[in-house]
């Protein structure tokens, strides 16, 4: 036989007969790259070979001792005996054919493997030719000399396509029996055995099959083995399809990681396993945290949220959450790189620009009162409080209260346009430019990826500095200054400051943390997005909340949506228990050029404290002459001449038509959505003219809202027209306007 053999090697292929068993398994790659933390730990399995699904490489002592039985009682009985062609077989089945008796093939695992090693030598769809065959007994012969059996045996299970896309017993174990290669059991090894012979066989005849295989384990008689038990194992067994296409807690981070992997080492195969810079326990945390808030939220149509964890000083990635999983309809979307508009969390930058260009300080003065400002599109009048504005605060208490109509007259100051370019510094990338959205990106009107503004925070922590963040461990930072040092150390002593968030915040909430720490929140119009940034001396984190479909929330703000979660991870990351934190955080050291300076306001506008300011800018007290006169109110100057010339004209029997001074024509109102909608009402006020008072009625729409010369009136989103009628119905003046921005509490109606 041996003689025969060699003299038909020479029409067999050249075959892989030379290759290693070692060589092999190192150039097995499974269908799943695994994606591990810093530490080594399992974070993500993701699927990158879409053709198969093969699992990890199962060395044959981790693989059931009754598959390995029911293998080679089914394919090859003789295996230990053979020297890679069972010549016994042979003959059997040359005697079978040529009596037309059908049998069982000659083909043994040694020469099966062979056609899985070499793909000259694989199965066709028409069977294999004379040729084929010929080889698969030369390299058969081959490999058992170089081979032990235990690794022909080992490199056969792993190689083995079982059924439709499963390739190995890894893939095939974990997939139809949900458990390991090491657990199967007799009557599952029966299966799978069974399935190497006839893999997209119907259910019904792998069971009968299945049944046989389990006989001879067994040894049993045909009455001891429960074939109708092992039907229905089989039917349910090839019905599952358990193994996911994404197993772990990074599903978003693992796609990112992988890329950069990519972009790293073009043209290279992925390897099993890729290191990031995440870390496990922090990224738990992260999720744990985040689906928590999601479920305490359901009630408020709140189910997507979205988690950023960053290195101040390496910009290395250590959690990225970016959705809530089985809580999300639109699980895949990753809300960390999906653009959202970032509300208030943009002001930072602003006031940081403002005092690095030296038209503000942290002490200067801005005037909290309602403000008209005339824009392409008409006036743009944005809201605090039910028009229960401040009058004058200084910078630091408008950045830490984060009140909108300061921050937009210090975009005025700065420019719509410059803004946008110093946010372009940071990393923040716009769509437009800023003149396309104008004054309302003060209050962040733009769509920004957390990404790019949980960066921008860092740069604020790193004094200036930004650099881009790394999910692959290695790669040194190169940082490039973005914003003035001392503007963003100042800054960040105004978002650590509890006193000056005490206006608007409370001085117990949520972002006072037992160890310093710089915090702002956001909410957008609407409330569609929830937003809470901020940093210690160590980390920088980012919490978004919302729904991934852009569907507003109800009656959710920053402080009750983003901050909790934000508050929790940053105690975790401080390892803050009782009286303080394991990992302190110390606040900056002013930087050169940052002076100290004691500073007094005028009229009593805030108590006397120590301020920073850039070298220069500094002066000792801060003081008005007067309040400015609300702008859209009429000042008591103008009411007194009102007065008197109707009076001059009822006089000289003249009537004077009524007529609406506020608000103007054209007028826009930017509603902030951080504050409940009931608190938003808009003054509406009229001069009577020779009208009683008490005639006029106000009306919006088909409604009537209002009487007498001021009313107050529920902002609702839309176009409106203000008509100031008399008692008779007839329209004396009429005003067009917009709404924009948060809506009412579902279930409240406009008034």
């Amino acid at each position: 036989m041996a003689t025969t053999l060699l003299a038909l090697a020479c029409l067999a292929p050249a075959g892989a007969g030379a290759q290693t068993f070692d060589a092999i398994r190192a150039e097995y790659r499974p269908s799943e790259t695994v994606v591990l933390d810093r530490r080594g730990e399992v974070l993500q399995r993701l699927r990158t070979d879409a053709s198969v699904r093969r699992g990890e490489w199962v060395p044959l002592a981790r693989i059931s001792p009754a598959l390995r039985q029911a293998l080679v009682l089914s394919e090859d009985q003789r295996f230990y005996e053979h020297a890679g062609v069972d010549w016994r077989a042979v003959s059997a089945a040359a005697w079978a054919n040529l009596w037309n008796t059908r049998t069982r093939g000659a083909s043994t695992l040694t020469m099966q493997l062979a056609g899985l090693l070499d793909d000259d030598l694989r199965l066709g769809t028409g069977g294999r030719t004379l040729r084929q065959k010929v080889g698969q007994a030369v390299m058969a012969t081959q490999l058992e000399r170089s081979w032990r059996k235990d690794q022909i045996l080992e490199a056969y299970l792993n190689l083995v396509p079982f059924r439709g896309e499963l390739v190995g017993i890894d893939a095939l174990a974990r997939t139809l029996f949900a458990k390991a290669p090491h657990g199967l059991q007799d009557q599952e090894a029966a299966i799978a055995a069974a399935l190497v012979r006839a893999p997209n066989a119907r259910p019904a005849l792998v069971a009968e099959r299945a049944c046989g295989v389990l006989k001879a384990m067994r040894a049993a008689p045909a009455g001891k083995v429960d074939c109708v038990a092992l039907d229905m194992q089989t039917e349910v067994a090839l019905s599952r399809r358990a193994f996911v296409t994404s197993d772990g807690v990074a599903p978003h981070a693992a796609r990112r990681v992988l890329a950069a992997w990519r972009a790293a080492h073009p043209g290279e195969a992925l390897p099993a396993t890729v290191t990031s810079t995440l870390d496990a326990r922090i990224q738990r945390v992260a999720l744990q945290s985040l689906t928590q808030q999601i479920k305490e939220l359901r009630g408020r149509h709140v189910e997507d949220g979205a988690v950023l964890v960053l290195d101040n000083a390496s910009g290395q990635v250590l959690a990225w959450v970016g959705s809530t999983g089985a809580l999300s309809a639109a699980a895949e979307v990753d809300g960390v790189l999906a653009p959202r508009q970032p509300g208030s969390t943009l002001k930072p930058f602003l006031y940081a620009q403002a005092m690095a260009e030296r038209r503000l300080t942290a002490a200067s003065l801005i005037d909290d009162s309602p403000a008209d400002l005339q824009t392409g599109s008409g006036l743009y009048i944005p809201q605090n409080y039910d028009r229960r504005f401040k009058g004058w605060v200084s910078a630091r208490t408008a950045l830490a209260s984060s009140l909108n109509v300061p921050a937009v007259r210090t975009l005025v100051m700065v420019t719509p346009d410059a803004f946008a370019r110093q946010l372009g510094a940071l990393g923040i990338g716009l769509r437009e430019g800023g003149d396309y959205y104008g004054y309302s990106l003060a209050l962040g009107s733009a769509e920004i990826p957390l990404l790019q503004i949980t960066n921008a925070y860092r740069a604020l922590a790193n004094g200036g500095r930004v650099s881009p963040t790394a999910l692959l461990p290695g790669t040194a930072p190169v940082f490039r200054a973005a914003l003035d040092p001392g503007a963003s150390f100042i800054v960040s002593d105004i978002l650590s400051d509890t006193n000056a968030r005490a206006p608007t915040f409370g001085s117990d909430s949520l972002l006072a943390t037992r160890f310093w720490s710089a915090v702002k929140t956001g909410t957008s119009k609407d409330m569609r997005d929830n937003w809470a940034v901020g940093y210690s001396q160590r980390y920088t984190v980012g919490v978004w909340v919302g729904n991934a479909s852009g569907a507003a929330m109800w009656d959710v703000s920053g402080t009750s949506g983003a901050a909790p979660v934000w508050a929790e991870l940053m105690q975790a990351l401080h390892g803050a228990r009782g009286g303080g934190a394991a990992t302190p955080s110390r606040a900056p050291t002013p930087p050169p050029g940052v002076i100290a300076q004691r500073v007094a306001f005028g009229d009593g506008i805030e108590a006397a404290r120590s301020e920073w300011f850039l070298k220069g800018t500094e002066q000792a007290l801060f003081a008005t002459d007067s309040k400015a006169p609300s702008s859209g109110a009429t000042s008591a100057r103008g009411r007194k001449r009102s007065q008197s010339q109707r009076a001059a004209n009822a006089n000289a029997g003249d009537a004077v038509p009524a007529r609406i001074t506020a608000p103007q024509d054209g007028t826009i109102l930017a509603l902030d959505p951080d504050i409940p909608p009931a608190r938003q009402r808009l003054t509406l006020s009229a001069e009577p003219g020779s009208a009683p008072a008490s005639t006029l009625r106000w009306w919006i729409g088909q409604r009537e809202i209002g009487r007498g010369d001021r009313a107050q009136w529920l902002p609702w989103p839309g176009r409106h027209v203000v008509q100031l009628r008399n008692a008779q119905g007839q329209v004396l003046d009429e005003r067009r306007l917009e709404v924009r921005g948060a809506t009412a509490k579902p279930g409240a109606r406009p008034r």
